[in-house]
């Protein structure tokens, strides 16, 4: 029997049955329940989020997550050809913007491609005819909404053996972007975390850690908030947000709204002991053996010497450790924090095809000299001490066997 595959493009998650949902994203994947909370967020002015539902004989066997979004071409750009791109953008001001086809999620850490592992396991097809699928696709749709560039956004070292198989069939280029930050757990309790850590880390984070617990503040673990916490939660994410130096998705009071109802989110809250102002939360998944540390906001009016920070994440940790997690897996920026906590620092690549061929050109050596110390300054100053952990733009031969 001839093999067919076919790939529909959907508007929302409704349309895929949730069975497929779950064989496609098990934890520590962000299912359904997470496109569900975008979907619901009103985001809509920043992207457009759709689903390539792929069927094998008629049959859904995967789920492709894509959007569509208008870049700030700048997110991308090394500093020293920022100058070039401006001066650009006065005589052309869409180039300062790049309408861009996403394949992967708009607000996850790392891209994925959810596959029925049965479908896999019986070698029926190949994860390689899917990606292949989805990119002839994702070609045909991004022409319809009028967009120039395609990238597989954000994806990890075990896809590149099948994206360097596509690049080359369908030429696209490697972009290196901003590394994803996990920490493995060891032993059973805070205790052992910060003794598996380097010397030179596990001296400074003990004594911060002094200081942050001495500090006038309550700690709850918090399940569906109140209304009137919500609210706080959300005004507190916006002061970070409009702090932090890297800027992706703006969230909204109803992305806080509907996550807090998923049985996977919880909040770890820190509030003033007198007057139980929350100056603190980081919002936290739940996904068996992994922890996703998502989303925080800080108080920075607070003192200083109370850590904040620090305090959140050793309360995180405690609460990793309660739950049985093995591993925390802490996003994109912000990197001199979670360096310093002992993550380590995950490789991600994006994958692109600009429709016109002499742009095309021109954003392959654009890329060839973007890095993750090009990309980010505090990852410049960690590559001076750390340069062996430098990626190379190039798939290595272990990536690609």
């Amino acid at each position: 029997m001839i093999q067919q595959l076919s790939l529909e493009w959907l508007n929302s998650e409704s349309q895929i049955p949730q069975a497929l949902w779950d064989s496609c994203f098990p934890a520590p994947y962000e299912g359904q329940w997470w496109y569900r909370s975008l979907e619901c967020a009103h985001l809509e002015e920043q992207f457009t989020l759709t689903y390539g539902l792929i069927s094998l004989n008629g049959e859904p066997i995967a789920i492709a997550p894509a959007f569509i979004m208008d870049v700030p071409i700048e997110l991308v750009m090394p500093p020293i050809i920022l100058p070039i791109v401006k001066l650009i953008g006065k005589v052309i001001p869409s180039f300062l913007y790049q309408r861009t086809f996403f394949i992967g999620s708009a607000c996850s850490d790392e891209g994925h491609i959810g596959i029925d592992p049965i479908i896999l396991k019986a070698q029926t097809v190949t994860q390689d005819d899917i990606f292949l699928c989805i990119q002839e696709a994702a070609e045909t749709q991004a022409q319809k909404y009028k967009a120039a560039m395609l990238v597989w956004k954000d994806f990890p070292v075990i896809y590149h053996q099948t994206l360097a198989s596509i690049s080359e069939s369908k030429n696209l280029f490697p972009l290196i972007s901003f590394p994803s930050a996990l920490l493995k757990l060891k032993g059973g309790n805070a205790d052992d975390y910060i003794n598996s850590l380097k010397e030179s880390r596990r001296y400074p984070l003990r004594k911060k850690l002094r200081k942050a617990l001495l500090a006038p503040l309550d700690v709850s673990i918090v399940h569906l908030p109140d209304n009137q916490t919500l609210h706080q939660l959300y005004r507190l994410f916006s002061r970070s947000y409009l702090k932090g130096k890297t800027k992706f998705e703006e969230l909204t009071p109803e992305f806080f709204e509907f996550i807090s109802r998923e049985k996977e989110a919880h909040f770890i809250i820190l509030r003033h002991q007198s007057s139980q102002e929350i100056v603190a939360f980081m919002l936290c998944f739940d996904l068996k053996e992994r922890v996703i540390n998502k989303f925080i906001g800080i108080d920075y009016d607070a003192p200083r010497d109370w850590f904040i920070y620090f305090r959140l994440w050793i309360e995180a940790v405690n609460w990793a450790y309660k739950i049985g997690a093995k591993t925390i897996q802490s996003g994109q920026t912000a990197y001199p924090a979670k360096i310093e906590t002992g993550h380590e620092l995950v490789h991600l690549t994006n994958f692109c095809k600009h429709r016109n061929r002499f742009m095309h050109k021109i954003y392959k050596k654009v890329a060839s000299l973007v890095n993750w110390d090009t990309l980010d300054p505090d990852l410049a100053v960690y590559l001076k001490a750390y340069p062996e952990e430098k990626p190379g733009i190039r798939l290595s031969k272990e990536e690609e066997s």
